[in-house]
Formats: C-alpha cells, sequence, structure tokens
C-alpha cells in the first residue's frame, strides 16, 4: 500500500503527490469544508439528509431511528448557508479530484466520522471512501449507516483496517443486524453503552465507535 508523505502536501489517489499537490485550501474548494461537531474528537464529514436513500424512508415510519432525524431540524434547517454546503459536498462526489482533496483535509487527523448527517449514496462512493481510508492509514475512520444494500456484496474482510463501518438498525429498540460483524442500535430504555449522554453530550476519552472489538454500541434515544 502507498503510504501519502505527510510533509507539506496533500495526495494523489495513487497516494503519492502527482504535480504541484492540492493544499488544503484547494481541496475544500472542490470537496466543501469538513465539519467540527462539539461532540467528536475530530473532523467529520456531512452530506444532506434528505438526500439519504433508506433514511428518506424510514423518517417516515412511526419508531424508526430516523423518525424525528437531528440532521432535518436545528441548525442543519435554520441556517440555509448549511444546507446548501451540504449540497456542495455531494455534488463534489463527482469530481474526479475528490479523493484526492479528502485525503488532503483528513490526513491529519486521528480520527474521523463519516456522515454525522447524510450517509452513502451508492457503491461507487463507498469505493471512494475506501481509497481515501488506504491513503491515511494513521487515521481511525467510522462509517455509521443505514445502507445495507451497499454492503450485502461486500466481504468484511476487504475493508480497509482502518475503518470501521457500523450497520445501524433501523428501528428503536430492535436488536442488531447479524449480517455485519460491526453494528449500532438504539435503546428507548437505559442499556445504552454511549457515554455521551452523561459526559455532557461528548465522546471525551471513549472510542468505541471507532473500536473494531465492539461489536455493538448502543446509543439513548434522542
Amino acid at each position: 500500500m502507498n503510504k501519502c508523505p505527510k510533509q507539506k502536501q496533500s495526495c494523489h489517489p495513487t497516494g503519492w503527490p502527482a504535480g504541484r499537490p492540492l493544499t488544503v485550501k484547494e481541496a475544500k474548494q472542490i470537496t466543501g469544508s469538513l465539519t467540527r461537531t462539539s461532540k467528536m474528537p475530530g473532523l467529520s464529514y456531512s452530506l444532506p439528509a434528505w438526500e439519504c436513500k433508506t433514511g428518506a424512508k424510514l423518517r417516515n415510519i412511526p419508531g424508526s431511528v430516523c423518525a424525528g432525524c437531528y440532521a432535518l431540524k436545528g441548525n442543519y434547517t435554520r441556517y440555509p448557508a448549511i444546507k446548501a454546503a451540504q449540497y456542495v459536498r455531494l455534488e463534489a462526489l463527482k469530481d474526479q479530484r475528490w479523493i484526492a482533496a479528502m485525503v488532503a483535509q483528513i490526513i491529519r487527523q486521528k480520527y474521523f466520522r463519516w456522515h454525522d448527517a447524510g450517509d452513502i449514496q451508492d457503491a461507487v462512493h463507498l469505493q471512494k471512501i475506501f481509497r481515501v481510508c488506504e491513503l491515511t492509514p494513521e487515521t481511525k475512520h467510522w462509517i455509521p449507516t443505514r445502507e445495507a444494500q451497499f454492503l450485502k456484496d461486500i466481504d468484511p474482510e476487504t475493508v480497509p483496517k482502518n475503518l470501521i463501518i457500523r450497520m445501524s438498525s433501523h428501528m428503536v429498540d430492535q436488536g442488531p443486524v447479524n449480517f455485519w460483524p460491526w453494528t449500532s442500535t438504539v435503546t428507548s430504555g437505559q442499556d445504552a453503552s454511549c457515554p455521551a449522554p452523561t459526559q455532557g453530550g461528548q465522546c471525551k476519552d471513549c472510542r468505541a465507535c471507532w473500536d473494531r472489538s465492539v461489536s455493538n454500541v448502543c446509543y439513548g434515544k434522542h
């Protein structure tokens, strides 16, 4: 595996600079800026939740984890610029420089979360994320997803070792799915394993979501 140099340079999709490398400023012009949420230990990336393939159906089903989705309210809708920025990121997926631009912004991050809003768009999108992960081997990546359709034909052994994809159960109080080794669930009870609600809504020193030895993370219902 090619390892992208960490010095002053960003990366070409091959893993090595090609010509004049992208600066972080140039990368942001291609993909849009990454986001920093108060809860997370690092940067994250968001797409418009309105464009979720499965979530768009689930949000109309009472008792689903997407009913009352936080990414369809609050600051996500209060400020038009936030929604507009998410659609810029969505459109950027078509840019052939997307992989290099994402690597340039992520490479110095210790932890990275994909999709604090939105979800995987298609199989090509997922393969591009895999490539970004391969080119940022020192970064631990986490993708929470409800898009089972894009995982069922993937061998978990082929997922980059610095990436964990957690398949989310669709309904509150539903058990973990059985076709994927890393999962997440949502409970309406007191049995959540995520400590954030007792820590001011922050991860603090918990990294369970990024930890492959943790098969399931159970979140409390928002």
